[in-house]
C-alpha cells in the first residue's frame, strides 16, 4: 500500500463513521466579529488530536494556532534530541481508535509489515513527519507563526485571544472555548538553577529546550547537569556531532532504574486516574516524581559507548563560576573547568509563570489551596500545580474568578497531579482526548442550554404521514 492508497483509505473509514457531518454547536453573533466555538493553542500532537477529536463530534468552527513554522510543532525537530521515541510502539495516540489513522498504518504503506516488524521503537524524526502527514490527510484548520500573548475575558463565555507574529490573522480572535495544548513547558516554565542563571553569562550555557549550537563545540568539553532521559539524550547526540567529552553529573548516587509510566500503562492509572481520592492522586505524583523518568537502555547504551562519555553519580554541582577558561564547576569530587553547561533540570510548573494567563491567574485553584499534604510528602512544586476538573478546565479559588475562568482548559503538563499522565506522555494520549473534548463539547452544550430546550420543546416537524382509512366493524 502507498501514502496515496491510505489517504484514500483514511477517507473511507471517516465516511463510514459519518464523519463531517452538520454543526450542532449554534453560531454566537458578537459586534467584534466572528466568536470560534474553540481556540486550540498548540499544534503539536496534543493540538491535533484535539481539534480532530472535535471535528468527529461535529465541532467545527474550531482554530488551532502554533508559533512555530509549519512542520516544526511540538520538540521533535526543534530541542527534542532523542534518536527514537521512549513509548513502545504498539501503543495507539492520535489516531483516536481508527486504525488506518495510526503510525503502524502509515510506516507499513511506505515500509510493509516486514519493516514494522524490524523497528524497535519509533524514529523521532519519522514521528514528526507522521505528524504532519496526520495533519495533512485531516485536512486541520491549524495557522503557524502565531503566538497567544494574552487571554482577556471579555463576557460571559468569551475570550479575546491576543495574538502575535506573522502568520496571525489579525491582533486578536474571539472563543469560547480556548485549550492550551501546550505541551511540557505549557503549564509554567524551563527551570535553570539560580546558581547558574545568576553566575554565568548566557553564552556560557543552554537549557536542554534551547536551541543549541554544537557544530561550536566540536572538540570542546561539556558538562550536562541532571540524570533524566533527556540528560543522556543530550549527552549522545553532543558527542555524535564532534563535542570532545560529555560529563553527565547526578545528584544521586545511583541513576533512576524504575519507570513508573510502564506500570501505569498496564494497570488502569492512566485512564482512571480521575477516579482516585485527592490524596491519592498527590501521593501517586510524589512517587511519580520521586523515581524520575530513567535514560531508556539503548539511550544509555549509546551515550557511554562514546570514549568522550563521563557519569559522576552522586554529584551535584555545589558552586558554579566563570573563568578565563570557561565555567567552572564545583561538586563533592572536585571542581572541573568545561566549555560548556547543558542544563536538563526540567520544569517549574505554575500558572503565575505563564503570561498569557496574568489576567486570570490570581484567581486559578492551586493544589495548595484545595489539599493539604501530609508532611512527609507535601510539595511546594507539587502545590503549585493547577487544580483542574477531571475535564481539565481550570476552578477558581473564588466566585469572581468563575465567570473569568469559564471555557479555559489546560491540556498540558500542568494537568499532571488533576489528571494524571493523560496530558503529559504519549502513552495517555488515546484516554486524555475524549476526555478532553466531551468536556468542551458538555460545556458548549450547557452554554446554550436554554435556546437548545427551548428548540427541542417547540419541535413540531411532521415525520410520519401515515393514515388509517380503514372501518372496524364489531
Amino acid at each position: 500500500m502507498s501514502l496515496e492508497a491510505l489517504q484514500e483509505r483514511v477517507k473511507k473509514d471517516l465516511s463510514y463513521l459519518a464523519f463531517g457531518g452538520k454543526d450542532w454547536v449554534r453560531p454566537l453573533k458578537h459586534p467584534e466579529g466572528h466568536v470560534y466555538d474553540a481556540v486550540i493553542i498548540g499544534g503539536g500532537q496534543s493540538g491535533l488530536a484535539t481539534a480532530f477529536g472535535l471535528l468527529r463530534e461535529r465541532i467545527s468552527n474550531i482554530l488551532v494556532l502554533d508559533e512555530n513554522p509549519e512542520g516544526f510543532e511540538g520538540p521533535w525537530e526543534t530541542y527534542a534530541r532523542m534518536v527514537t521515541l521512549r513509548t513502545p510502539k504498539h501503543l495507539t495516540s492520535v489516531d483516536l481508535g481508527i486504525p488506518s489513522l495510526t503510525f503502524r498504518s502509515w510506516w507499513e504503506a511506505q515500509h510493509g509489515e516486514e519493516g514494522w516488524e524490524e523497528i524497535e521503537k519509533i524514529p523521532r524524526s519519522d514521528w514528526m513527519n507522521y505528524l504532519r502527514w496526520y495533519r495533512k490527510v485531516l485536512d486541520l484548520p491549524v495557522i503557524n507563526r502565531v503566538k497567544l500573548q494574552l487571554i482577556e475575558p471579555i463576557e460571559e463565555g468569551i475570550h479575546r485571544l491576543h495574538i502575535k507574529g506573522p502568520g496571525a490573522p489579525s491582533n486578536s480572535v474571539l472563543a469560547r472555548k480556548v485549550i492550551l495544548a501546550t505541551g511540557i513547558q505549557g503549564g509554567g516554565e524551563w527551570h535553570v538553577p539560580p546558581m547558574i542563571s545568576e553566575s554565568l553569562p548566557s553564552h556560557l550555557y543552554s537549557h536542554t529546550s534551547e536551541t543549541i549550537d554544537f557544530k561550536a563545540l566540536k572538540g570542546k568539553r561539556v558538562a550536562i547537569l541532571g540524570g533524566g532521559a533527556s540528560a543522556f539524550d543530550n549527552a549522545n547526540f553532543a558527542l555524535s556531532e564532534g563535542v570532545g567529552e560529555a560529563h553527565v553529573f547526578v545528584r544521586r548516587k545511583d541513576l533512576p532504574r524504575i519507570n513508573p509510566i510502564r506500570q501505569m500503562e498496564v494497570s488502569g492509572m492512566i485512564e482512571r486516574f480521575h477516579t482516585l481520592s485527592d490524596a491519592d492522586k498527590y501521593a501517586a505524583i510524589a512517587h511519580f516524581f520521586k523515581h524520575n523518568q530513567p535514560p531508556t537502555n539503548d539511550t544509555f547504551n549509546r551515550a557511554s559507548s562514546w570514549p568522550g562519555f563521563n557519569l559522576h553519580l552522586g554529584s551535584p554541582w555545589l558552586d558554579v563560576k566563570q573563568t578565563i577558561e570557561g565555567a567552572e564547576v564545583t561538586t563533592p569530587e572536585g571542581t572541573f573547568t568545561f566549555d560548556f553547561l547543558i542544563i536538563s533540570t526540567g520544569l517549574r510548573t505554575d500558572p503565575a509563570l505563564r503570561p498569557e494567563l496574568e489576567l486570570v491567574d490570581n484567581h486559578i485553584a492551586r493544589w495548595g489551596d484545595r489539599y493539604h499534604a501530609p508532611e512527609e510528602l507535601a510539595s511546594p512544586i507539587l502545590d503549585a500545580h493547577p487544580y483542574l476538573s477531571t475535564g481539565f478546565s481550570f476552578l477558581s479559588r473564588d466566585e469572581q474568578g468563575k465567570r473569568k475562568l469559564h471555557g479555559i482548559f489546560a491540556f498540558n503538563y500542568s494537568a499532571l497531579i488533576s489528571c494524571g499522565i493523560l496530558a503529559s506522555a504519549l502513552s495517555g494520549m488515546r484516554f486524555g482526548v475524549p476526555r478532553l473534548v466531551s468536556a468542551v463539547a458538555d460545556q458548549l452544550f450547557l452554554d446554550d442550554q436554554d435556546k437548545i430546550l427551548k428548540d427541542f420543546f417547540e419541535y413540531d416537524e411532521v415525520e410520519f404521514i401515515g393514515e388509517w382509512t380503514k372501518e372496524v366493524s364489531y
